[in-house]
Order: structure tokens, then sequence, then C-alpha cells
């Protein structure tokens, strides 16, 4: 009885089997071809830049200082506001050179009496010598005295000068149009000649300066590559500014000259650039980063930086499709980004077709199933 029991149910078994049996499921074939997206490499001129650290500097700066001392009766114009050149700022008090002035002029006035008494003694001397009604050398006193006479009038002449020039200076004039900064000094303080203090300072933000170092090595290499024929020098010499916040300023401007002594301390190159401000956004002492054109490489080639990663060595490599639509790796020497883009100098060559996407399938050796993609441009 156990042994019919035993091979029911082993028929019922195979029954089930037989009616819940399932297709047998395809296994991955890692031998597959991977699919992958790939972009023709090809040469294209190419401008190379730049992107320095610097700071901004005012185009004019002139420190106001008193041209005589005495003590300040009244500033004569709102800090942080426009001034143009010859605009008052300060008046110091004008009364002892005043009274320098007077006293100058009334010592000329003596001077010139005396030099009108002189002369006609002198004058009146030449005639009675020539007659011989006084001796020679009475004549000659009478002529040296008037000479005398008529020198201590330039020399007065002169006192009324300076005297007026002094008097001129109690009142302080801007020296160029500009931003006026904050005074140093108050009404009733006291200031001195050509003090060490500036009593404010005028900067002219119409245009303004970018100073950036550039290092030694950098421009050895360029002036090497230029002259090897590598890259040719660049259309123009405009210069593209970045501002703290990253932003670019709206506004190009031009290098004004590199310095021809190098650093002994740092090994850098000063450049210098003129950026127009006609709204004032830019300010002296700001940093930013100076993008300035190197040159251009006429056969420049360009690759995706999705394309490009680093092997355990920390070398730039990329994966092309190989002979027989299989993977091939290569190690690059890469020199700068251009947008979104390296700057590939070897390991690619043109006709090369560099993989883009589907890299995360890809193995050296591998098979591949490339796919034309639009270059990111």
């Amino acid at each position: 009885m156990s042994k019919l029991l035993s091979a029911g149910a082993s028929a019922v078994l195979l029954l089930v089997l037989a009616a819940c049996g399932a297709k047998p499921q395809q296994g991955f074939d890692p031998n597959a071809p991977a699919a992958v997206g790939v972009v023709t490499i090809r040469t294209e001129p190419v401008t190379l830049t730049s992107e320095l650290s610097g700071r901004t500097s005012a185009f004019l700066v002139s420190e106001v200082r008193p041209q005589v001392s005495g003590v300040v009766k009244a500033r004569l114009f709102q800090e942080g506001s426009n001034v143009h050149a010859g605009q008052p700022l300060y008046q110091i008090d004008p009364a002892t050179y005043a009274a320098s002035l007077s006293s100058a002029k009334a010592g000329l006035a003596q001077a010139q009496a005396a030099y009108a008494t002189a002369k006609l003694k002198a004058d009146r001397y030449k005639e009675l010598v020539a007659i011989n009604a006084i001796s020679k050398q009475d004549n000659d006193d009478a002529q040296a005295t008037a000479q005398q006479a008529a020198a201590n009038v330039q020399a007065q002449r002169a006192a009324v000068d300076q005297a007026s020039i002094n008097l001129g200076y109690t009142k302080v004039f801007a020296p160029i149009s500009g931003r006026i900064g904050k005074s140093s000094v108050t009404p009733g303080a006291l200031v001195t000649a050509s003090q060490a203090t500036a009593l404010a300072t005028v900067q002219n933000l119409d245009r303004i300066y970018v100073d950036v170092t550039q290092s030694s090595a950098d421009l050895l290499k360029l002036r090497h590559d230029m002259a090897n024929g590598q890259i040719g020098a660049a259309n123009s010499a405009q210069v593209t500014l970045v501002l703290e916040d990253g932003s670019t300023y709206p506004i190009s401007g031009t290098l004004a000259f590199s310095d021809i002594t190098v650093d002994p301390g740092t090994g850098s190159v000063g450049l210098r650039a003129v950026f127009p401000n006609p709204k004032g956004d830019l300010l002296p002492g700001m940093y930013v980063k100076a993008r300035i054109s190197k040159g251009v490489a006429a056969t420049g080639i360009l690759a995706p930086l999705p394309a490009i990663s680093r092997n355990a060595k920390g070398q730039p490599t990329a994966f092309v499709v190989g002979a027989g639509d299989k993977a091939e790796e290569r190690v690059l020497t890469v020199s700068q980004t251009v947008g979104d883009k390296w700057l590939v100098t070897s390991g690619l060559k043109p006709g090369d077709r560099l993989i883009v996407e589907g890299l995360q399938k890809v193995h050296p050796g591998g098979a591949l199933k490339p796919a034309p993609m639009a270059a990111a441009r």
C-alpha cells in the first residue's frame, strides 16, 4: 500500500512540474559588444589663455598734502564724492600769509624808492664826470649803488611773488579729477607743509589697472612654442576679467605692458591690463582673475571633459575605439581646459574615435558597438 502511495505522489509531482515549467532564463553574455557614444577627433585653431590672479588699482592716484603750515579753517568737500581738478578742498588760515604778502609789498615799494634815488644820482654823476666836475671814484660808487638798488628791487619783487604763492597755498586744491576718500583732518587741526600724512586721497576710477604676475617658466615655454611654430601670436591683446563672485566683468580690457624684469623672490614677471570703468563697478584693491590670451594653437585637439579620467598614477587617460572595434586605453598629456574640453597635446590624433558615453561598460580590449554622437561645441 505504501509503495502505491509513493508512486502516486511521484506521478503528481511530475505532472505539476510539467504544468508549471518555465522557459529557461537567458544568461548575461560578458562578450557582448558594449554600446558606446564616440566623437571623432579633429584639429582646430584653439586660443590659449592664462588665468592669473591679481589686484585692481586706480588709474591715477594723488595724495593731497598741504604746502604751507597753519590751522585748517574749513573742509570744502563731501567725503566720498567726485571732485574735479582745481576744486578747493581745504582752507588754511590765511591771516599770517596775507600779512607776509603785505610786508613784502611794502619792502618792494621801499626798494623801488631807493632805486629811483640811486638811479637819479648815478645819471647826474655820469654827466658830471664827463666834464671832470667829480672824481671817477665818486661816479663809480654812484653807479654801483644804483645797480645794488636795482638788484634789491628784484629781490623784493621775488619776495612778493613768494608771499603771494604761500597765500595761495592756504587754499588746498584737488590736483586731479576723481573720487575723494575720507579726510584725515577736521577744521581746527594744525597741519604742516609737506607733512607725511595726507589730508585726503583722490583716485581717478574712469579706468582701472589690473596687476597680475606670470611665471617666467611659462613665459619661456610660450616663446619656445612660438619659435617652433607650435602656436601663433594671439589675434588681439584683449583681457577678460573674472570678479570675486565668479561673474565676468562685461567690458574687455587690454594688456598695457609686460615687465622686463623677473622678480628674484618669486620667479615671476609682472603684467598690467587696463579696463574701462564707466559705472565705477571696479574699485581699487579688489581681488580678480584676468584671462589673458597667450597665442593660438593652429592644430589644437580638444577632448570633452567627461571622456578624460586618471589612472592610479594620476595620469590622464581616455578610451578610443581601436582596431576591430576593440577598446584601447591611451595615456594623454593635457595642458589646460578650454571651456568644457581639455586641450590634449599628446595621446590623441585626428581621426581617433574617442569614447565619451558608456565608459562604465568599457574595459581594455573589450568589444564595442560605437555610435557617433555630436561633439559638445
